[in-house]
């Protein structure tokens, strides 16, 4: 699975809303997702991802799996723990100029995140990342559309 040429780590950190995903268990009937990094001082990043269950005002859950950066040439191939010792592999297979757009994929090609900086993107934007996202060999039968409150 190919990789961006480089991440500005500090300029991916914050707010990330997702725009569509082929779903873990966790994000099945997800609605308003965000997920946030933030910089720790061991170099990990604390990684917040919270959403509302079944509903837009459904009861809030939060998740605050730890992101390990695996290749500090591109900072674009992340292990990100949920439970220790695992790191699953996270890798940032596109992200736009100015750190607006970004897909987030595995090698294995089994989640996907497709995520923004604002909770929803043109029609014209989602097409060209969709098409990124098939070109990548994703199935987009699983692809799903996250709601987010207005």
């Amino acid at each position: 699975m190919p990789v961006v040429d480089y991440v500005d780590l500090d300029r991916f950190m914050g707010d990330w809303y997702v725009i569509a995903t082929i779903p873990t268990f966790l994000e099945k009937d997800a609605y308003n997702p965000v997920e946030t990094y933030k910089r720790d001082n061991d170099g990990t990043i604390a990684t917040t991802f919270t959403f509302n269950k079944g509903s837009l005002d459904g009861p809030s859950k939060v998740f605050r799996p730890r992101g390990f950066v695996m290749d500090e040439t591109t900072n674009a191939i992340w292990g990100m723990q949920f439970v220790w010792p695992i790191k699953a592999d996270y890798r940032i297979v596109y992200l736009d100029d100015n750190y607006q757009q970004t897909i987030i994929g595995r090698n294995s090609r089994d989640y996907v995140w497709i995520m923004a900086r604002t909770p929803s993107i043109s029609e014209q934007d989602y097409t060209k990342l969709v098409d990124v996202v098939e070109s990548l060999g994703y199935e987009l039968d699983a692809l799903q559309k996250a709601i987010h409150a207005k």
